[in-house]
């Protein structure tokens, strides 16, 4: 059976199940199995009840927190339903996995391609694309959010039961068949988890166990978890643990941790998984608005972070754009991108004039494989009004040559569904909330862009798509028949022949591999270089810029996004929305 869970049904046997809840604010908890008499739950200490039953897998569940307040069980392994509706046993080793043997891949190895579920045809949707993008040359499919969020289309944010699959995108074997699948294809599993609020809709805890939140501490979703409670640890250790054990997931993808006030926690979290998974590569990666490099050090635990600075350089250089957070990077990027290249972070403890703080810390000490860069993910396309993406705002040419920086880089690679066709479609922020929290969404939703220029007007803000609608859903499907037409067709070689010779060239040295430095050669151009673990010298000259830069690199040509360009880089030209890579073996 099962391992003894902190939180939630354990089964213990084919016909028994222990239930546990932690509800310090109830005065009395009451277990209601349907079919059976409701069942009082024995106080534990410490705000903990306990209670057994005679039932096994598929038996529906709630707590009864009050005598008018039953609610479903918060760490959920399935719902009969949505989120306010009962929970379901289930058997966690009834799965009949065929690929047991599998330990992962090394981290250097990893290619992400960002997938959101739904949008995909949920997870038999998923496990149906990966032999082509095992073919295209991904090695790690990173699922956006999965957990229970209300209604049935979400991002995943909005998530209220962290440990129940959300039945919109299938069911939990569906799920484990996924990741199966994957595994037998040589593909890493990663999945984007969020312990850092709960969604506005079915998050009961804030109810019956009141200190699950500190409301000293705010943040953009309200009160903070609070960390320093023992069961709160418990629930997120779990989980975490949960998906690695139970679903073989290969890696953990976690959400805004800056807005996790006990940081250190962060650290036991990542240590504790170490421990419980010594066989097997478990990869560990943050969205961290703070840039603590010290995470990423040995003894903090963590693979890699997501590199946002990299991105919000070169979307400026790009689309020229400046508002927003783009205003901390838009000025001397050429500059700002030789430091990412170089260092990993563009902040490293100075002032940010976007959030009014100095943000970050020395980075220059970490392996380029400590980053995690992207050119585009859910957040950059889907926070945009619009939700356009980046062939629809950047020239192509330019667009080609940073695809080419993106994936010949030493730092890891990301990819967002559809990305490596150009897809037309753009990605939006949707939700499906109910009739009173659906047109507060919508409206604090077209408020956000009340400060941009182009919305100044409200009537343009009226254009944003409502969230809730879900036609905005449909919208944001990528078409897969557009990879097969003219120009995406192009693309789509580009992004082969690309990860085809990071595999064969790059690959095989990142161990070990240290940035030599980078420098900016003209406004929108940039040549850096690496010593690779095998002590040759990687070279990228790229310049995004209308005008050509002056630049001299030496080594065999791995790559040139235009014609000839590597012929006119020899003699000290770069030419204009151009990428070179030189290999030189010394």
């Amino acid at each position: 059976m099962s391992m003894t869970n902190t939180w939630g049904a354990t089964l213990l046997a084919p016909d028994r199940t222990r239930f546990r809840l932690w509800a310090p604010e109830a005065e009395d908890v009451v277990l209601e199995i349907e079919g059976l008499a409701p069942q009082p739950m024995p106080p534990a200490g410490e705000g903990w009840y306990v209670a057994e039953a005679p039932v096994g897998p598929g038996a529906r569940y709630r707590f009864r927190v009050s005598p008018d307040l039953l609610v479903p069980d918060p760490a959920s392994r399935l719902q009969a339903g949505d989120v306010h509706d009962a929970s379901v046993v289930v058997d966690p080793e009834a799965f009949a996995w065929r690929n047991a043997g599998w330990r992962g891949r090394p981290w250097h190895e990893t290619v992400i391609y960002e997938v959101h579920a739904g949008a995909m045809g949920g997870f038999a949707g998923v496990e149906a694309a990966l032999p082509r993008l095992h073919e295209l040359g991904v090695t790690a499919i990173e699922l956006m959010p999965i957990n229970d969020f209300p209604g049935q289309r979400n991002w995943g944010y909005d998530g209220v039961l962290p440990y129940a699959p959300d039945t919109a995108f299938g069911t939990p074997d569906e799920l484990r068949s996924l990741v199966d699948a994957a595994h037998g294809l040589g593909l890493m599993v990663f999945l984007d988890v969020v312990y850092n609020h709960f969604g506005p809709d079915g998050a009961y805890l804030h109810v019956y166990a009141k200190r699950f939140f500190d409301e000293g501490i705010h943040t953009p979703w309200g009160a903070a978890i609070d960390f320093r409670q023992s069961a709160v640890r418990a629930f997120f250790e779990e989980n975490a643990l949960y998906w690695l054990r139970d679903f073989r997931i290969d890696g953990l993808r976690f959400d805004a941790v800056h807005a996790i006030a006990e940081a250190d926690w962060l650290d036991v979290l990542a240590a504790r998984i170490r421990r419980e998974f010594p066989d097997r590569h478990i990869h560990l990666v943050l969205e961290n608005e703070r840039n603590a490099a010290r995470h990423l050090r040995p003894r903090g635990g963590f693979d890699a972070q997501w590199n946002d600075d990299g991105h919000n350089i070169l979307h400026p250089l790009l689309t020229g754009e400046r508002e927003g957070y783009y205003e901390d990077f838009c000025d001397k990027g050429a500059e700002k991108l030789a430091k990412v290249l170089s260092e990993g972070f563009l902040f490293q403890g100075q002032l940010s004039n976007h959030l009014g703080a100095p943000r970050g810390e020395p980075s220059a000490d970490l392996p380029p494989t400590a980053f995690v860069l992207f050119l585009q993910n859910h957040d950059q396309i889907g926070n945009r009004a619009f939700g356009e993406r980046l062939p629809a705002l950047a020239d192509p040419m330019a667009l080609q040559a940073a695809t080419a920086l993106l994936l010949l880089c030493p730092q890891i690679p990301l990819l967002f569904m559809g990305e490596e066709w150009a897809a037309t479609a753009p990605f939006l922020f949707f939700t499906d909330h109910n009739a009173e929290l659906a047109p507060l969404v919508t409206q604090g939703r077209r408020k956000e862009f009340a400060h941009f220029a182009a919305f100044q007007d409200p009537a343009k803000r009226e254009t944003i798509p409502d969230p809730n609608a879900e036609s905005t859903f449909r919208q944001s499907i990528p078409d897969l028949a557009e990879a097969s037409h003219p120009p995406h067709d192009a693309m789509l070689a580009l992004h082969r022949r690309l990860l085809a010779l990071r595999h064969s060239r790059i690959v095989p040295h990142l161990p070990g591999a240290k940035a030599l430095g980078a420098h900016a050669v003209a406004d929108a151009a940039v040549v850096a270089r690496w010593r690779l673990g095998d002590g040759s010298v990687l070279t990228i000259a790229c310049n995004l810029g209308t005008g050509p830069a002056r630049a001299i690199a030496k080594g065999e040509v791995l790559f040139e996004s235009m014609a000839g360009a590597a012929g006119t880089l020899a003699t000290g030209e770069l030419p204009p929305r151009c990428t070179v890579a030189l290999l030189d073996q010394g």
